[in-house]
């Protein structure tokens, strides 16, 4: 959960990271949590920082604000097979969504255009890793075709972590 605590300024923040966003009550909607629970299991490169920022939403904007990249890990409807993973920007999502995109990620484009206006400005990058979910009823276990692709999903971060290139709409 967002820690309060942890609102630091911009001077002492890490340049990256890594969000992860869902409500784990909901199975496979929690997804992004449990990534960052396995990335929480790693070592990670200097200057990365690990936020499960669950429901929060727009509550995580002080959170975005001053970063050189934020990395977004949720779950997202796009009308694919559950534990399918996409890598998209936010200009993916601003256009009307391509490859049917569900609005469930306009709260982050809400979130980074409130970014905008605090001083240290909204992130310089930002990619987003949406995983299909599969079932969303009340349960704390993810659906085992999304539990397979948790490890997918960590690599990807890992490689976006490293390089940072481009890795194609649906990974």
């Amino acid at each position: 959960m967002v820690d309060g605590n942890r609102l630091a300024d911009a001077a002492n923040r890490s340049p990256i990271l890594v969000l992860g966003v869902g409500n784990i009550l909901l199975r496979d909607e929690g997804v992004g949590v449990r990534v960052i629970e396995a990335l929480r299991e790693m070592p990670l490169p200097e200057g990365v920082e690990l936020l499960d920022g669950g429901t929060a939403a727009l509550d995580l904007v002080h959170f975005l604000a001053g970063r050189r990249k934020l990395i977004v890990v949720d779950a997202v409807q796009a009308g694919q097979e559950p534990g399918a993973v996409f890598r998209f920007t936010p200009d993916d999502l601003s256009w009307g969504g391509g490859e049917g995109l569900s609005l469930h990620q306009m709260g982050l484009l809400d979130g980074l255009a409130m970014a905008d206006l605090l001083a240290d400005g909204p992130p310089r990058e930002v990619v987003v890793f949406g995983v299909q979910p599969g079932e969303l009823g009340w349960g704390l276990d993810l659906s085992p075709a999304v539990a397979a692709a948790v490890s997918r999903v960590v690599r990807l971060v890992l490689d976006e972590l490293g390089a940072g290139p481009a890795v194609g709409r649906l990974c």
